[in-house]
C-alpha cells in the first residue's frame, strides 16, 4: 500500500474505527481529543439536570466528562460504528452501571430516540463525517427541545492553518469529508433552523466552536 492509500485509510478509520487498527484509532481519539474538547465544553452552559446526547461518541471520553457535570441528569452516546459503540462502553462502564449514561448503535441520519428530548446536543470532531449535513442537521434540531442547544467542537475545518486540518482538506475526496469554512457553517445552520449563533475560535490550535440554540417554538 503506498503513502497515499495509508494516509487515505487513516483518515477513513476515524469516520468509522474497525477492527484493531479501528481499537488503537479509539484510543488514539479518547487521548488527543481530550484537550479540545475540555477547552470546547468550558464555554458551554451546562445544568446538573440536563438531558444530553453526543453524535458522534468515538472512544466514549466526551460521555464521561458530561456525565462528571449532569449530576442528576443523564448522558446519551450515539455512533454508527460498532466498535465506537463497544469502546465507548468500556470506557464508561461505571457510568452505565450507575444509570447516568447509555450508548447506542445509531446513525445521525435517524437518530433513535424522541422528538424534543434532548437539552444540549454535542458533536466532538465528528460532523464533517456526517452523510448529508444539511438533513442530518435539522434531524438533530428534531430531537432538541426548544431553547436547547448544539454545540460542535471541532480541529478540521476548511481555512484553518494546521497540519491536520491541510492533510484532512487534501484527502476529503477520498475519505468523503465535507469541510466548510465559518461562512458555510453559519449558512448551513441558519438554514436547519438554529439561532443565536456563537462562534468560538482558539486560533493556535486551530480550535473552533460554534454554538447554535434551537429557534423557541410559540
Amino acid at each position: 500500500m503506498n503513502t497515499t492509500a495509508l494516509k487515505s485509510e487513516g483518515i477513513s478509520q476515524c469516520k468509522k474505527p474497525r477492527g484493531w487498527l479501528g481499537r488503537l484509532v479509539l484510543r488514539n481519539m479518547n487521548s488527543r481529543h481530550s484537550k479540545v474538547t475540555d477547552w470546547g465544553l468550558g464555554h458551554v452552559s451546562i445544568e446538573k439536570r440536563y438531558t444530553i446526547l453526543d453524535v458522534g461518541c468515538g472512544g466514549g471520553r466526551t460521555l464521561g466528562k458530561l456525565a462528571e457535570r449532569v449530576t442528576q441528569g443523564k448522558v446519551y452516546g450515539v455512533d454508527y460504528s460498532e466498535e465506537s459503540v463497544a469502546a465507548s462502553k468500556r470506557s464508561n462502564s461505571r457510568w452505565l452501571e450507575m444509570g447516568r449514561v447509555e450508548i447506542r448503535h445509531g446513525s445521525v441520519c435517524q437518530l433513535p430516540f424522541a422528538d424534543e428530548m434532548f437539552d444540549l446536543v454535542t458533536a466532538v470532531e465528528t460532523h464533517f463525517w456526517w452523510p448529508n449535513l444539511p438533513t442530518d442537521m435539522r434531524e438533530v434540531f428534531r430531537v432538541l427541545k426548544s431553547g436547547g442547544t448544539l454545540t460542535i467542537i471541532a480541529e478540521v475545518y476548511l481555512g484553518a492553518n494546521t497540519k491536520m486540518a491541510k492533510l484532512c482538506e487534501k484527502y476529503a475526496s477520498r475519505t468523503g469529508m465535507t469541510l466548510l469554512d465559518l461562512a458555510g457553517h453559519r449558512d448551513l445552520f441558519a438554514q436547519a433552523g438554529y439561532s443565536d449563533i456563537e462562534i468560538f475560535e482558539e486560533r493556535v490550535n486551530g480550535w473552533i466552536l460554534w454554538d447554535w440554540q434551537k429557534t423557541v417554538a410559540f
